[in-house]
C-alpha cells in the first residue's frame, strides 16, 4: 500500500492512510478496531443506509460496537453528544448524507465542533464522507459537497470515503487520518479479508496521480460534470452531423437537465444539451433493444416515442460508436 498512501497523503494533508474493498468495510473495520465491545455516538439524523439495504446501524452492530443515537432526525446539536459521552465511549461518528438531504427546519454539528469536543474528552472523532470527494462542486454549478481535504484541515482523527463516486476511481474504501489509528486498522485482522487486490491498486493509483497532475479532465466523471454549454452544443451538433447519414431516423437536438444522483449529489442538476432520436420504420422500444444488444451496448432513455442521448454522458469516440451502430440497423 506504501505508493497508495504517499499519493494519498500528499493530495489530502492526512499523516496516514489505508485502502480496503469499499467503504462499508472501511467503516466496519474502523468500529471493529477502534470501538468493539464499546459505544459510538451517531445523530439519528445520520443514520443513513445505502446501496443494498446496508444500513449504517447494522454495519456498526455487526463491528461489535453500540449504537448510541442523540438528537432527532431534523436536529442535533452538539450538547446532545457531550450529554452521551459515558466512559464507555470509543468514537463519535459523523455521517455525511451524501445520498439524500434534509431541507427546512434541520440543524446539524460540523466535525470541527465534534473534533473540539471529541478533542475534550480524549475521542476520536470518525468521518464518513461516502462518496467523497477531492474537488469543490460549485466550481461546476453543484451544491458544495464537503472535500475530504476539508475533513482531514477540520480535524477528523479518521476519515472514510468511497474509490468510486465522486473521486471516480475503482471501487475501494479509503480511510485517512492519524497514523497511530491507522497502525491498529493494519494490525487487525479483518484487514487481510477486507483488502484490495492489486488490479484495484494499480487504478486507484492512476486516478489519484492524474488529481496529482491536475488533469481532471481525464477523470470521467470530472469530465462530465464540468462540461460547458459550449462544449455540450459542440459535441451535439457533432453526433447529429454523423446521425444524419442513418435513414429512417429523425434526429433533434434541445435542451434539458441532467440529475447528477450517484449517491453523490442527490438533488442537483446540471443544464445540459439532448440528441433526441426518433425511428420512422419501427417503434422506439425495437430501436432502444437494438442498441442495447449490440457488441458494445449502448443505453438510452426513452421519453415520449424518442430515444434520449444526454452529452454530458458522452465520452470522447461515444458519438461515433453510436453512429456506427445505428448505420447497421
Amino acid at each position: 500500500y506504501d505508493h497508495i498512501q504517499d499519493l494519498l497523503t500528499e493530495l489530502t494533508g492526512a499523516e496516514a492512510a489505508l485502502v480496503v474493498n469499499n467503504n462499508a468495510a472501511a467503516v466496519l473495520l474502523v468500529m471493529n478496531t477502534l470501538a468493539n465491545g464499546k459505544e459510538v455516538i451517531v445523530s439519528r439524523g445520520e443514520l443513513v443506509e445505502v446501496g443494498g439495504s446496508f444500513r449504517i446501524p447494522e454495519v456498526l452492530k455487526t463491528g461489535g460496537t453500540r449504537l448510541v443515537e442523540v438528537g432527532t432526525t431534523n436536529k442535533t446539536w452538539l450538547k446532545d453528544y457531550r450529554e452521551a459521552i459515558t466512559a464507555e465511549t470509543a468514537l463519535i461518528l459523523k455521517v455525511h448524507t451524501s445520498n439524500y438531504r434534509i431541507e427546512g427546519f434541520h440543524q446539524a454539528v460540523d466535525v470541527q465542533e465534534l473534533a473540539r469536543l471529541g478533542a475534550e474528552f480524549g475521542i476520536p472523532v470518525v468521518e464518513d464522507l461516502g462518496s467523497g470527494s477531492f474537488l469543490d462542486g460549485t466550481d461546476f454549478g453543484l451544491p458544495h459537497e464537503p472535500t475530504i481535504q476539508e475533513a482531514v484541515k477540520a480535524g477528523a482523527a479518521l476519515v472514510t470515503f468511497s474509490g468510486d463516486k465522486l473521486l471516480g476511481g475503482p471501487q475501494a474504501g479509503i480511510i485517512l487520518g492519524k497514523s497511530e489509528l491507522i497502525e491498529k486498522l493494519k494490525k487487525n485482522q479483518l484487514t487481510r479479508a477486507l483488502r484490495v487486490d492489486k488490479m484495484t491498486i494499480t487504478a486507484l493509483a492512476a486516478t489519484l496521480d492524474l488529481y496529482r497532475k491536475k488533469e481532471y479532465q481525464k477523470i470521467p466523471i470530472w469530465r462530465m460534470l464540468s462540461k460547458t454549454q459550449a462544449e455540450l452544443h459542440a459535441e451535439a451538433r457533432y453526433l447529429q452531423m454523423l446521425l444524419a447519414e442513418v435513414p429512417s431516423i429523425k434526429v433533434e437536438i434541445s435542451q434539458d437537465y441532467s440529475c447528477v444522483g450517484g449517491g453523490a449529489f442527490p438533488t442537483a442538476t446540471l443544464p445540459t444539451v439532448l440528441c433526441a432520436v426518433e425511428p420512422l420504420e419501427c417503434s422506439v422500444t425495437e430501436l432502444e433493444e437494438f442498441l442495447r444488444y449490440g457488441e458494445i451496448p449502448i443505453l438510452a432513455r426513452i421519453v415520449k416515442g424518442k430515444l434520449i442521448f444526454d452529452l454530458r454522458t458522452l465520452l470522447p469516440g461515444d458519438a461515433e460508436v453510436i453512429a456506427a451502430r445505428l448505420k447497421q440497423w
